[in-house]
């Protein structure tokens, strides 16, 4: 979706960039398996003291950029876009409130470790050769490439089936709404929903996927992945002084998205006030994952004119319709009624304003000969209530864009403030 605050593949929302710029990314496959594995000196005999891990140890990479972990607000929201996402969300699979509290007391430390080119532990050369490593060892000697990792929590988390599983029920925020069902939606359940979730961004996917690699295993027992997302090519930009992404359609995408540099946008669009409730949440934000299919054969055998004219905007330059150059005021009155710029803009939202950090995605085929890809669509908001709620309800009523697309999955997240310093870890303040 091209520009304005929009919930749909277009860029109509506002979004926040951070200020480094994106690093080019070394690999366009991604995979678990060991082909793409840098291990550098540890190949040669004698290397493993040298790759040693604890606080005294180097970093896998010695140089890189890295996106600081700790802040009043988590990474990977208000971040420059990076180039490559790796999604997952996880079911809780343990009972005990200590366990969960542990666990996440250990993911913490690890996503420190790793956003700074870091191992896990002690690392992917253990001092015991009779046990597993700590780390899976495929970031060794790459840069730290931008990771963020940013975590959230969802419903299900307070409560489940009734049960008030952790003795949260009553700290669960207003604003973490189960989200209402829209018209068209065809949503997977084996793709929706959550208990946590951890993006993890990067302009390696490699360094995105060993992130996820290693929280998934360090929770084997208290929590597993019900199911993850792989993604590329940003259709986003938080940094709007640079060229506009185009997503899986063609358009440009993210025209109108808030800058990562806007404070007084972010404050009052994304960043959950401390009057907003409840306390623990303060200087946090709400997520709104989306997987969103993309028929795009039929897409391919559409008219220009008419793919222009189902977005309000020219392929070429991103104009609105009539105008010249992108960055010009749209007429919204100009564009058909059921046009997708027009419908997601905030003028026609009461101000409706969303941050997108969303990516393209191309998982296979669908068994009968078509592409399954898409949009791996996310928005962040100060409240989800005043921000996907009302946009997505207007776009799924009447966007004539709809005949190409479809929801198919869907998450929403309660995301805290950023982890303050080593004694801090992710959620602390709800379990406080």
């Amino acid at each position: 979706m091209p520009e304005e605050t929009t919930a749909e593949p277009t860029g109509e929302t506002a979004g926040a960039a951070g200020k480094t710029g994106a690093a080019p990314s070394r690999r366009s496959l991604l995979g678990w398996g060991g082909a793409g594995l840098a291990l550098g000196a540890a190949a040669a005999g004698g290397a493993a003291a040298a790759l040693r891990t604890g606080d005294d140890a180097r970093p896998a990479a010695a140089t890189g950029d890295a996106v600081p972990f700790h802040g009043a607000h988590q990474a990977g929201i208000a971040t420059a876009v990076q180039d490559r996402l790796h999604f997952a969300a996880f079911d809780v699979t343990t009972t005990d409130r200590d366990a969960l509290v542990k666990l996440l007391r250990e993911w913490t430390a690890a996503a420190a470790r790793m956003t700074a080119g870091r191992e896990v532990g002690t690392g992917a050369i253990g001092d015991n050769a009779e046990l597993p490593p700590d780390d899976t060892g495929e970031a060794l000697g790459l840069k730290p490439s931008r990771l963020t990792l940013t975590f959230g929590v969802g419903p299900g988390l307070f409560e489940k089936d009734g049960k008030d599983r952790f003795g949260l029920k009553s700290r669960r925020p207003p604003a973490l709404i189960d989200l209402p069902a829209f018209p068209g939606d065809n949503l997977d359940a084996a793709r929706s929903g959550g208990d946590l979730c951890v993006q993890a961004c990067a302009d390696d996917p490699q360094v995105a996927v060993h992130a996820i690699r290693n929280l998934a295993r360090i929770a084997m027992g208290r929590a597993a992945v019900r199911w993850s997302q792989l993604g590329f090519g940003k259709t986003s930009s938080t940094t709007p002084d640079a060229q506009t992404p185009r997503n899986m359609m063609g358009f440009k995408d993210g025209t109108r998205n808030i800058s990562g540099t806007d404070d007084a946008a972010l404050a009052k669009h994304v960043w959950v006030s401390e009057k907003d409730g409840p306390a623990w949440m303060a200087g946090g934000s709400y997520l709104v994952a989306r997987r969103i299919r993309m028929h795009i054969e039929t897409w391919d055998r559409t008219s220009l004119k008419e793919q222009e004219d189902i977005f309000g905007r020219d392929k070429a330059e991103g104009a609105p319709v009539g105008l010249r150059r992108e960055r010009d005021e749209p007429n919204l009155k100009a564009m058909l009624p059921d046009a997708h710029v027009r419908l997601a803009h905030p003028d026609s939202n009461s101000g409706a304003t969303i941050l997108r950090r969303g990516y393209s995605f191309t998982d296979g085929t669908d068994g009968l000969g078509r592409l399954d890809a898409g949009l791996f669509f996310l928005a962040y908001q100060r409240d989800v209530r005043d921000g996907f709620v009302p946009v997505q309800t207007r776009l799924a009523r009447k966007d004539s864009l709809n005949e190409y697309i479809q929801h198919v999955g869907s998450a929403v997240f309660a995301v805290p403030p950023g982890v303050r310093d080593k004694d801090d870890w992710w959620g602390k303040a709800l379990f406080a």
